[in-house]
């Protein structure tokens, strides 16, 4: 059966996609379990956001080395998709090299992506030994053993298979171009399967066939495998990281969300000619919780920021509590939030469709009191991360759920806030006795 493997093929990207898409509806139905972000406001800043800090890698270069290294693996990522177009479609058709046609547009094309792939080997080694023989401090961090110190070194593993897959399956095809073995037109410009392709001159055409079809089976099917392993892996955030960017918040750093119902009740306190019985206004109604101990008191926008952190620890290396020996791990939160969202949508799946009460939440099962308070608030986390997530916003939902639904605020908050309630001010004076200090003098 001369069609025997395009149906094959065809059968495995049909499976592959099916796949895909099915851990795609279980990504959105997940995310949509947090709260609804409403409008959103002021498009045209948001796509320049997005545009600027994904597309452009903005704030990935603020740390020269992983970021130039980085952008060769995003370009390879970006611009070697249209090589693997054309494996698809030679794959169903039984084609070879479909674009070739494009004449010396396809010659450039070819060339780049091998001096692409050739950067992206280089890059992959650089992150490997960062990662494990010069094992910075930010990659060796607690939360990052076991799993995902694992699934950082799966990913470079199967980058720098996919990448010399890619420049294996180049070589042998070059040498069988240069034969005139049928089927093998003359097509592309290989730069650096070139040089590699010396050590298969002496090798008789059926071998070359069996590494060229070895290699190009294992290259497609191996990022088919890829694609559906993203789910699973921190490397969501190629695919995350545009709407992360485009739906983060506009509000500037230091501006923290109010409660619309406790900002009535202050109006009511410090206004003496308001109404104390006049009705809320619209949408101003108290909320069935005051903060959030569970991933579904956050926002959409906030669990899909936990499932696009990339772990690189970048928020966790700034983090002045995290510097002086606290508990505190910013990068932590964000997979702390990402692990209990997995759990809930396992629990749905399980109990066909329904959440079934585990007695769990992410308030002191997955995160402590004790990470929260370490928290300065000083926003460098949310200044560091290369994709615009804010744990912070995550930190003040869980701390406003302690103080206002458990009150159970460190001593020191209480004591400020009863004077403020007493004294109207954080210092434990009566208001009479303030400028007694400016009469002794």
């Amino acid at each position: 059966m001369p069609y025997l493997s395009n149906i094959l093929f065809l059968l495995i990207l049909v499976v592959s996609i099916w796949f895909f898409a099915r851990n795609v509806g279980k990504l959105r139905r997940n995310i949509r379990l947090g709260k609804a972000m409403g409008d959103v406001e002021n498009r045209p800043q948001r796509w320049k956001n997005m545009l600027r800090i994904a597309l452009g890698q903005s704030k990935m270069v603020v740390r020269p080395v992983p970021g130039i290294m980085h952008i060769f693996v995003y370009l390879g990522f970006l611009i070697i998709n249209i090589e693997v177009l054309e494996i698809i479609i030679d794959g169903i058709f039984g084609t070879h090299r479909v674009f070739a046609s494009a004449g010396i547009l396809y010659d450039i094309l070819i060339g780049g992506f091998e001096v692409l792939a050739l950067l992206v080997i280089l890059a992959v080694i650089v992150f490997w030994l960062r990662r494990n023989t010069l094992r910075l401090s930010r990659f060796i961090k607690s939360e990052m053993k076991g799993w995902p110190k694992r699934d950082a070194n799966m990913i470079l593993y199967i980058e720098l298979v996919l990448m010399l897959l890619f420049l294996t399956m180049n070589a042998a095809d070059y040498q069988l171009q240069q034969l005139q073995v049928a089927h093998y037109s003359e097509a592309g410009v290989f730069p650096v399967s070139n040089l590699l392709s010396g050590w298969l001159e002496d090798l008789p055409v059926a071998t070359l066939i069996i590494i060229e079809r070895t290699a190009w089976w294992l290259h497609i099917v191996g990022i088919l495998f890829f694609l559906n392993y993203l789910y699973y892996s921190k490397h969501l955030h190629i695919l995350l990281a545009f709407p992360n960017t485009y739906y983060a918040s506009l509000k500037p750093m230091g501006q923290l969300s109010n409660l619309e119902s406790v900002t009535r009740e202050v109006r009511l306190m410090t206004d003496p000619s308001a109404d104390p019985f006049a009705p809320p206004s619209e949408g101003s109604e108290p909320p069935e919780k005051f903060g959030a101990s569970d991933v579904t008191d956050l926002s959409q926008r906030q669990l899909l920021a936990a499932y696009t952190c990339t772990e690189c620890g970048r928020c966790t290396s700034e983090c002045p509590a995290n510097q002086t020996g606290k508990k505190l791990s910013p990068r932590k939160i964000m997979m702390d939030t990402r692990d209990r969202i997995e759990e809930i949508g396992r629990n749905i799946d399980t109990n066909k469709g329904k959440f079934v009460d585990d007695g769990k939440q992410l308030l002191k099962d997955y995160i402590s009191p004790e990470e929260l308070w370490a928290c300065t608030t000083c926003n460098a986390c949310v200044q560091a991360c290369p994709v615009s997530i804010d744990p912070l916003s995550i930190i003040m939902e869980l701390r406003r759920y302690l103080v206002m639904e458990e009150s159970a605020a460190p001593a020191e908050l209480n004591g400020m806030m009863g004077n403020i309630e007493n004294n109207a001010a954080p210092w434990p004076f009566n208001q009479m006795d303030r400028l007694n200090w400016a009469r002794e003098s």
